[in-house]
C-alpha cells in the first residue's frame, strides 16, 4: 500500500510538473535565436579563452586546496606528521600557483604578439 502511495505521488508530481513547464514556455516567445557557432570569431582567439578559463579554473583550485591545507594545518593538533604534511602541500599548492601565474602572464603576451 505504501508502495502504490509512494508511485501515485511521483506520477502525479512528474505530471504537474509537465503540464506547468508547457504553460511556462506558452507565456513567453522565445524570440529570435543567435545563431550559435557561426560567427566570425577567430579560432586563435577562441583558443587564447578557452586556455585562459582553464588557467583561471586552476588558480581556483589551487586557492581551495590552500584553504583545506590551511585547515589541516590548524587541526593536526601538534602532530608532526599532519604538520609536515600540511605544510608540504602549501609549499606544492603555491609553486603551482606561481606557475599558473607565469602561464597566464606566457598566455597574455602571445596574445599581444598575435594582435588577439
Amino acid at each position: 500500500m505504501i508502495a502504490l502511495r509512494s508511485t501515485l505521488a511521483r506520477s502525479v508530481t512528474f505530471a504537474t510538473s509537465m503540464l506547468v513547464a508547457g504553460q511556462a514556455w506558452a507565456a513567453n516567445s522565445i524570440g529570435n535565436i543567435p545563431d550559435i557557432g557561426t560567427g566570425n570569431a577567430d579560432i586563435r582567439a577562441t583558443i587564447i579563452k578557452i586556455i585562459k578559463e582553464v588557467l583561471n579554473f586552476m588558480a581556483l583550485v589551487a586557492v581551495v586546496l590552500i584553504v583545506i591545507a590551511g585547515i589541516r594545518l590548524v587541526i593536526s593538533q601538534g602532530e608532526e606528521a599532519e604538520k609536515d604534511k600540511a605544510k608540504k602541500t602549501i609549499i606544492y599548492v603555491v609553486i603551482g600557483l606561481i606557475v599558473i601565474v607565469l602561464a597566464r602572464a606566457i598566455v597574455e603576451f602571445v596574445a599581444k604578439v598575435l594582435g588577439l
